[in-house]
């Protein structure tokens, strides 16, 4: 089965996932294997790597390194059409649909389609919305975009309602790497109400209770990347709750 359909199914049965996010910059990697161990034990769902700005080699020695694992895909986050590697099981194609630079809307796409057609991986089409967080991050700079206001729930739901029409797969939620305050849950309800895509939430999720707050919400897959590269112990409280948001419920009769 495809990775797109697995994702599919797990949200047809509602049930909660979650997503670690590796910055190639930022991982220890003399220590990486022993780190992919614990994540694969605690049962986590999907590994993604990359990261807006990658200055060094590690992305390639991350990606193959977390390919030594089986049970787990390894799914490439781009931040740029240098961002590519085969031995990924797929890619977020990203289009930055929230924002109005041509370049992460269609520009960099037409660059890496050739690459990407002989690359094996899976495509992932996503609608990608910068979410304001309480201070300007990496992504914004980058992407010489401003994120959608964290109270307009309109402009973020007609976003993802145009990202859908246009044919994208997934919408992705994000209020970028190292977001004071999470995308706010009532523009998560307000996008799930109106989309009927898979959505995936990420950026300030830094407890158990935001986690929860972004899967009631209606997140398919909440990301947790900087969170946990603080707060190691972040990922058995997430971990517990999406266990038991996923247990089966018993009627009452």
């Amino acid at each position: 089965m495809k990775l797109l359909q697995k994702i599919e199914r797990k949200q047809e049965e509602k049930q909660k996932c979650l997503a670690v996010l590796l910055d190639p910059d930022k991982v220890e990697m003399t220590g990486i294997m022993k780190q992919v161990e614990t994540y694969v034990s605690a049962g986590v769902d999907l590994f993604l790597v990359g990261g807006s700005l990658i200055s060094g080699n590690n992305f390639y020695i991350l990606v193959e390194a977390l390919r030594r694992q089986k049970d787990i895909p390894v799914v490439i986050f781009p931040g740029s059409n240098l961002h590519i590697h085969s031995e990924a099981d797929g890619i977020l194609l990203l289009s930055l649909i929230s924002g109005r630079n041509p370049e992460l809307l269609i520009g960099q796409h037409v660059i890496a389609a050739p690459i990407l057609k002989n690359s094996g991986l899976e495509i992932l089409p996503t609608g990608y919305m910068l979410i304001e967080s309480g201070k300007p991050t990496t992504v914004s700079y980058i992407s010489n975009t401003q994120p959608i206001p964290a109270d307009k729930e309109d402009i973020a739901v007609c976003t993802a309602m145009a990202g859908e029409m246009l044919g994208l797969r997934l919408l992705y939620l994000d209020g970028g790497s190292g977001a004071i305050n999470p995308v706010p849950p009532k523009m998560i309800s307000a996008v799930r109400r109106n989309t009927s895509l898979p959505v995936i939430v990420g950026g300030g999720i830094t407890s158990g209770t935001k986690a929860e707050q972004a899967w009631l919400a209606g997140a398919d897959y909440v990301v947790i990347g900087n969170g946990l590269e603080k707060e190691p112990e972040l990922l058995d409280q997430i971990i517990k709750v999406r266990n038991r948001l996923n247990q089966p419920t018993t009627a009452v009769v």
